[in-house]
């Protein structure tokens, strides 16, 4: 392998020729050996850098045109729009487990920029302290970044994937109006529900998720950028704080404003443990449904098997024919990730010391692993089984019909303490509802079909 000399202020450093980081990534690649290759620093981090370098040098060249030129400006710009495409990702090696503040994926998202700027340029026009990373720091830079990261994830991926869901699930209301079924409770029979009903607290539960991840969004849109190293703004520009995130909302088409006290902007991620609050709704909610549809489809004959779900893969290596509901057990296992991931978050929040968060990396890696594997299965549990879901009408019929919790409509009629009488008769003697309740006297047969109407009690 060719290499090439950089040098920072600690003195110089083996680059591989071929690569754009400079020496402060060198420098953090060997001496953060841990979870290489694996636990890398998250791509949508990556992403938010490009757009808020580029926004920086947008902001710098208006308000400090004197060292921002148009030149640089454009050298950088180029570099950004590069970053931001993903084409140079394979030149963001760092992990996530290196400095707390991200400083060093800071800098080498500054060394990439400034030495594809120059390359852009054809000649050694950009630094990459003085240049890109001008009027900042990487203490407003990284959680600048999270933020942004965060907001695109939930709005671009999580919520059109929710809305999806909602989606089928409001077909799947509609197709199957007028089917009664057994209600349960305490996975024991209960009173008779519709089948459209029990769908319907499926959807309104996403569509309440969906309202929670939007509350989110608005204390996610304030940026810590133009509060340099403590919250002061040092070394930046008045107005540079506004000016770029009016710049971000531009280039990312999503609305984000200066945070109002960079102190608390630097040092608290509270905005991050309250979104995440709502991605673990979201996952509990998910951890219901996928539950449901699996009890509900189990079988094929000695389950519930109420519904019917796609067969997408044979589920068993020793018995033959044998098919599970594989989709609602990676749903779940989801569900358990962003569960787990929010005690990351949460912990890594609770760091702040003085005037930083030194936890900050490890606590976006978990936000963002949180949306991209709940919008990932909320994808996948959608196209490949609820869009597949099939009412197994017969069966919801008998087991309704032979549910026991159906003499609570009798109630009015005979009383509790009677109705409970011709439960137990019933259940003992195996007989219908019908049979002991005729048998105890309390209503002739009839009047027993007069009031016992299923379909009414929904």
């Amino acid at each position: 392998m060719k290499y090439r000399i950089e040098h920072d202020s600690m003195g110089e450093v083996r680059v591989p020729a071929d690569r754009l980081w400079g020496a402060q990534t060198q420098r953090s690649l060997e001496n953060f050996k841990i979870g290489a290759g694996i636990e890398t620093m998250p791509r949508e981090i990556i992403h938010a850098f490009g757009i808020l370098k580029k926004a920086a040098a947008v902001a710098n060249s208006r308000l400090v045109p004197g060292r921002m030129t148009a030149e640089k400006l454009s050298a950088i710009s180029l570099a950004c729009d590069e970053v931001m495409s993903g084409a140079l990702a394979d030149h963001f090696p760092l992990v996530v487990f290196q400095t707390g503040s991200g400083t060093q994926s800071n800098m080498n998202a500054n060394e990439v920029i400034a030495n594809r700027g120059n390359d852009h340029a054809g000649a050694a026009l950009l630094h990459p302290n003085d240049d890109v990373n001008m009027s900042q720091s990487s203490n407003d830079t990284f959680p600048t970044a999270m933020h942004i990261a965060a907001t695109v994830a939930i709005k671009e991926r999580l919520l059109p994937a929710v809305g999806g869901l909602i989606d089928t699930l409001l077909r799947l209301e509609t197709e199957n109006m007028g089917i009664v079924k057994s209600g349960r409770t305490h996975l024991q029979d209960a009173t008779p529900i519709s089948f459209s009903q029990e769908i319907s607290g499926w959807r309104s539960s996403l569509e309440r998720d969906a309202e929670l991840l939007e509350r989110s969004l608005e204390p996610l849109s304030e940026l810590a950028l133009g509060g340099t190293a403590v919250g002061t703004g040092l070394n930046a520009p008045a107005g540079f704080d506004a000016m770029v995130a009016e710049e971000i909302s531009r280039i990312t088409g999503h609305s984000f404003v200066t945070a109002k006290n960079k102190f608390h902007a630097l040092t608290s991620k509270d905005e991050l443990v309250f979104a995440h609050g709502a991605l673990k709704a979201l996952a509990a909610d998910m951890m219901k449904i996928a539950n449901d549809v699996r009890w509900l489809a189990s079988g094929p004959r000695v389950g519930l098997g109420e519904i019917r779900i796609p067969e997408n893969e044979p589920g068993s290596s020793i018995m033959p024919g044998k098919v599970n509901p594989t989709q609602c057990e990676a749903v779940t296992m989801v569900a358990v990730q962003v569960m787990a991931n929010d005690v990351a978050v949460g912990m890594s929040a609770s760091q702040g010391n003085f005037e930083l968060n030194v936890f900050m990396p490890v606590c976006i890696a978990n936000f963002l692993q949180s949306v991209r594997l709940l919008a990932d299965c909320i994808e996948s549990f959608n196209a490949n089984c609820a869009a597949g879901i099939v009412a197994n009408k017969e069966k919801m019929h008998d087991n309704l019909h032979n549910s026991l919790m159906l003499v609570t409509a009798l109630n009015p009629y005979i009383g509790y303490e009677n109705a409970a009488k011709t439960v137990k008769l019933a259940y003992a003697e195996n007989i219908s509802l019908k049979q002991a309740c005729v048998r105890l006297g309390f209503l002739t047969e009839e009047r027993f079909d007069e009031v016992f109407r299923p379909e009414r009690m929904i």
